[in-house]
């Protein structure tokens, strides 16, 4: 009998189940955390609008009122669906703040400032809170994965993750500034907003993928939550036991 002959064990069975489910946990986190198909729609949408008017009238009044007026609509959109704002109205905020420059300014390339100041931030917050110990990625998760902190002293496997995750995070986000700031110099606005916009999606998906490929190896999470539900239950039940004993 070859190996392919022979009949897959219950323990094999057992062990692929878990790690399936490990995997299809992870894969609903990460499309949690960072908001899915629809949150990348919500993050392109408004610059990619801006740039096409930009492009087609050089107008940025006109550009910008478009920009803020689709943020608004992606948000009353989920307001209206009562669905989790919290991507739409970071949108929101990204597109007023680089209305805001550009027309302080003068300058339609202002209006990608803010953003690429934010990306170079967060790149930096990325390796920074890794080499201190506190990678940021799993601050960012742990609530998600009902596990919280639990990774940084209970489960070094999956503090090994968060620290590799977050440092692909980083890396990519300073590939991606090392790109577009030398553009913001060169580059006209209407060539220089279309990489940009090219560039919003692909780095994205490398460190979502990047991060669920690291989660995906590690331990499963601790889930404190349960934890603490099973610790009440057990209080409550020596409490109940305690008290028919003094019946």
């Amino acid at each position: 009998m070859t190996s392919l002959d022979k009949p897959t064990s219950d323990t094999d069975r057992t062990t692929d189940q878990q790690e399936a489910d490990a995997r299809a946990v992870t894969e609903a986190a990460l499309f949690e955390a960072f908001g899915g198909v629809r949150g990348m729609v919500e993050t392109v949408l408004p610059g990619l609008l801006f740039v096409t008017i930009f492009t087609i009238d050089k107008n940025l009044t006109y550009s910008a009122v478009a920009a803020v007026a689709v943020s608004l609509a992606l948000v009353a959109v989920r307001l209206i669906r009562k669905d989790t704002v919290k991507h739409a109205f970071s949108g929101v905020f990204g597109v007023a703040f680089g209305v805001v420059f550009a027309k302080m300014t003068g300058n339609a390339k202002d209006f990608y400032l803010p953003g690429m100041l934010y990306t170079l931030g967060l790149a930096l917050a990325y390796l920074i809170s890794t080499v201190a110990g506190l990678p940021l990625i799993g601050l960012i998760l742990g609530p998600v994965f009902k596990e919280n902190l639990s990774w940084r002293t209970r489960n070094p496997g999956r503090k090994k993750a968060y620290a590799r995750a977050s440092y692909a995070w980083g890396l990519i986000l300073l590939a991606k500034c090392a790109i577009l700031f030398p553009l913001y110099w060169w580059a006209d606005t209407t060539q220089f907003g279309w990489v940009l916009v090219a560039l919003k999606i692909p780095p994205f998906l490398l460190a979502v993928y990047l991060t669920w490929v690291f989660l995906a190896k590690a331990p499963p999470p601790i889930d404190v939550f349960a934890e603490e539900e099973a610790e009440k239950a057990r209080k409550a039940a020596a409490a109940e036991a305690a008290g028919g004993q003094e019946l």
